[in-house]
């Protein structure tokens, strides 16, 4: 495609911008040369349209049998005739690139998007014989814990569908929790997979940052990207994740080289001699349950009992991790997902051109349709940004290494870091025009415990807890960079001590879905 050569006005503004103070007479004299170096770009698209794909055509439909709001579309892809996943079926969040299928990603500004490109992990899903049946709903650009930001329809708590399911990973943890699928995958930035499943009663595993790809997913901020497995048992979080895991040569948040575990094999040792902290500062915090915390100081108890040996410890770098995840997710947000079009620039990963175009074109024809918590962290990062010149994130992820090192020397005491996942249970759906406090609070108000483990990218698993008046809550389980396998292995240590997860009411109400505005 030509690139007009840009006028008088366009190169007037960039000059303003860049603050370059040039004049009129040399902006004049300088256009001709600006517009010589679009060649370059065009010969570049020319290149690069010689050989990439064209998307195939993959059968999908909109959901009819939706009660809870959890699926955006339907499908059938099979996977290989064998495999480790041979016969499940699994749902993909809508952040996650599935060829020739709508992405939406819960939001206006990617709807009408369909990707060229399968994502890492949906390969390998289907290499290992699964069967992908759909996309689930997710918030809008992922930047809720709620459930009722997303476009076109809320997601429901399939425990009560009056309450949120939990963000951002919302019909992934509906849809694995109610049985309709198998499996299913979530992302994680700020306990986007841990959130949804502690809400609504599943497992959800982050990884280490860096053990599973995140090619063709849509991003939010690279330092704090993460995708795994949202699952009923723990034995098909390690399952799925044994499928997952592994560089795939197109990740930048990846290390070139990560060893191959047998996570289900690690599943049957044991706990016993296992060393785990009780983190102080995960319990009793402003916005605690104490009904939450008592599940959770139970469920650790069990661990006790089957041959763990439990202590407190206090780690105070906690309760800072929070204000360091603050300012790397939205300065970095609105400097990557928002101004950068979701990808930015500046890394060696695998791009997707299309929807860099699509959504960069659509989120200023219809971001007034964007939520107020991705208009919160346009505001705040960028005014931050511009007034800092990026120092404050330059800080934060700095003080990052401070804050991992800080649960590293836990680590070399313990094996595991034990706290709730989240400080109480599911709060009431509300409408997409609810008051600004409300929409925040319950947007966000959750995160305090998992959005630090973001940071520091250490891996954590969240597991089904003694219910609190009805309701599910999360014990999290938190572990060494690169050892899933311990969390993993402790995690089901206590499924089989409580002898398995409760499921939730088997009927649910037919008028439960409802759109958003």
């Amino acid at each position: 495609m030509a690139i007009p050569p840009p006028d008088a006005a366009a190169l007037a503004a960039l000059n303003r911008h860049f603050g370059f103070g040039l004049s009129d007479a040399e902006l004049s004299e300088i256009g001709p040369a600006v517009a010589s170096t679009f060649a370059a770009s065009e010969r570049v698209e020319e290149l690069y349209n010689a050989t990439a794909p064209d998307a195939p055509d993959r059968a999908w439909a909109e959901p009819t049998d939706n009660p809870l709001g959890a699926w955006y579309v339907t499908t059938s892809i099979p996977g290989a005739a064998q495999g480790p996943l041979a016969g499940k079926t699994v749902a993909i969040k809508d952040n996650v690139s599935v060829a020739g299928v709508p992405m939406t990603n819960g939001s206006a500004t990617v709807e009408g998007f369909v990707p060229r490109r399968d994502a890492t992990v949906v390969t390998r899903l289907l290499e290992a014989g699964a069967t992908i049946t759909g996309k689930s709903m997710c918030e809008d650009l992922c930047f809720s814990g709620g459930s009722f930001t997303s476009k076109p329809w809320p997601v429901r708590n399939p425990w009560d569908p009056t309450r949120n399911s939990g963000g951002s990973s919302s019909g992934s943890a509906a849809l694995v929790v109610t049985g309709e699928v198998d499996l299913a995958l979530g992302g994680d930035q700020g306990g986007s997979v841990r959130i949804p499943s502690s809400f609504s009663g599943g497992v959800g595993h982050k990884p280490t940052h860096g053990l599973v790809p995140y090619t063709g997913a849509f991003p939010i901020e690279q330092t704090i990207d993460h995708l795994g497995p949202m699952t009923r048992t723990v034995a098909d979080a390690a399952l799925m994740l044994g499928v997952l895991a592994g560089v795939d040569g197109l990740d930048p948040r990846q290390p070139t080289t990560v060893d191959a575990i047998d996570y289900t094999a690690a599943l049957g040792q044991g706990v016993e001699g296992l060393r785990i902290g009780v983190l102080t500062e995960g319990f009793g915090r402003p916005e605690s349950d104490a009904g939450v915390d008592a599940s959770v100081r139970a469920a650790v108890d069990a661990l006790r009992g089957a041959g763990a040996v439990v202590e407190e410890v206090s780690i105070p770098w906690h309760t800072d991790g929070m204000a360091v995840w603050n300012v790397i997710a939205t300065e970095g947000a609105a400097f990557q997902m928002i101004a950068g079009n979701a990808y930015g620039m500046n890394s060696q990963g695998l791009y997707d051109p299309e929807l860099m175009e699509h959504y960069g074109a659509q989120r200023i024809t219809r971001g007034s349709e964007l939520s107020k918590t991705v208009k919160l962290v346009g505001l705040s990062g960028g005014y931050t940004f511009k007034a800092g010149g990026g120092k404050w994130y330059a800080m934060a992820r700095n003080l990052a290494f401070e804050l991992k090192a800080a649960y590293d020397a836990a680590f070399s005491s313990y094996d595991l870091l034990a706290l709730p996942t989240l400080p109480f249970t599911a709060q009431p759906l509300l409408g997409y025009d609810a008051p600004l406090g409300d929409y925040l609070t319950t947007a966000l108000s959750m995160i305090g415990n998992c959005a630090p483990f973001d940071v520091t990218g250490h891996p954590a698993c969240t597991v089904p807890a003694e219910l609190v008046d009805g309701l599910p809550c999360g014990l999290m389980l938190v572990g060494r960079s690169f050892d899933d396998a311990t969390v993993l292995r402790a995690a089901h240590a206590y499924e089989q001590a409580v002898g398995g997860f409760p499921a939730p009411p088997a009927s649910i109400p037919a008028a439960a879905g409802q759109r958003n505005s």
